[in-house]
Formats: structure tokens, C-alpha cells, sequence
């Protein structure tokens, strides 16, 4: 069965907050369920901040993915992030990622993106493989963060 990629609506966000904890769980990143909710309803109701899409076979919700929309003068223009990609442990392996990649990258042209980033976790070979596949490059320099409180 294909995949479905569905606009995720706030009635979908107990179920995005599931695979959330999940992801989490798996990445080692602490999952706060408040703050998750806030900002996840925030991406879902200003769409000017990104998308997010369920994931689905059938009517049966397996993942979902989240888009994030930048703008960069060193990619001459709008860029976006793909912030978050889950699929169920059960349906991997099985080119659900592979169509999700493809759905984003069309996507991203709609949106006028001339740039598409994401993040990987060093020990998932699998997804690096993946990526790989669609064009990413790894980039000589070091994703840094620092969190702003407020």
C-alpha cells in the first residue's frame, strides 16, 4: 500500500505527540509533552513557520514529518528544515522514508525552497544512507546551537 502524506490538523496532535515521545525516546532527547504540545499546535496553525504532514496507510496513521521554513542569503532565498521525520519501527525498511523524501523535495519546489537541510544522528547509518540518496552532502562544519530562554 502507498503511503499517504496528509496535512496534519490539531484534532492529529495527540497522535503526532505519540510518535514524538517515541522519536525522542529512540534519539536520546528529552521529550517535554507541554512545551511539545505548544509548539507543535503553533507549525500546525501558522502555516508561514512550515508544514507538517501525517504519515498514513490507509486510514492507519504510521509517522509524520515536519517542514520548517527559513530564508537564507547564502542559498539565495527561502530554504526549509526538515525538522522531524518518523516512521513507525514496523513499517521501516520498507521505502516509506525513500517516499516521504520525495514528497518533501516536491514540496519544497511549491514552496519555492532553493535549499533543503536536515539532521541526522550519527549512529543511524541507515537514514545517512538514504539522505545520501536524495542529494544531501555532508558539510564541513558543525551544526551549533545555543538555547535562548526567555
Amino acid at each position: 500500500m502507498e503511503p499517504i502524506f496528509d496535512p496534519a490538523a490539531e484534532s492529529d496532535l495527540d497522535l503526532i505527540l505519540n510518535f514524538m515521545r517515541r522519536l525522542y525516546a529512540q534519539d536520546g532527547i528529552p521529550f517535554d509533552e507541554s512545551s511539545a504540545r505548544a509548539t507543535l499546535a503553533g507549525i500546525v496553525r501558522d502555516r508561514s513557520l512550515g508544514r507538517v504532514w501525517m504519515i498514513r496507510e490507509g486510514p492507519e496513521p504510521i509517522g509524520y514529518m515536519i517542514l520548517t521554513l527559513g530564508y537564507s542569503l547564502e542559498y539565495r532565498g527561502r530554504d526549509a528544515f526538515v525538522d522531524e521525520l518518523f516512521v513507525d519501527e514496523n513499517r521501516r525498511r520498507q521505502g516509506i522514508g525513500r517516499k516521504a523524501m520525495q514528497f518533501l523535495e516536491r514540496a519544497c519546489r511549491d514552496l519555492e525552497v532553493r535549499a533543503l537541510h536536515l539532521e541526522v544522528e550519527r549512529p543511524n547509518f541507515g537514514a545517512q544512507v538514504l539522505y545520501r540518496k536524495f542529494g544531501f552532502v555532508d558539510h564541513d562544519r558543525y551544526l551549533m546551537t545555543k538555547h535562548i530562554e526567555p
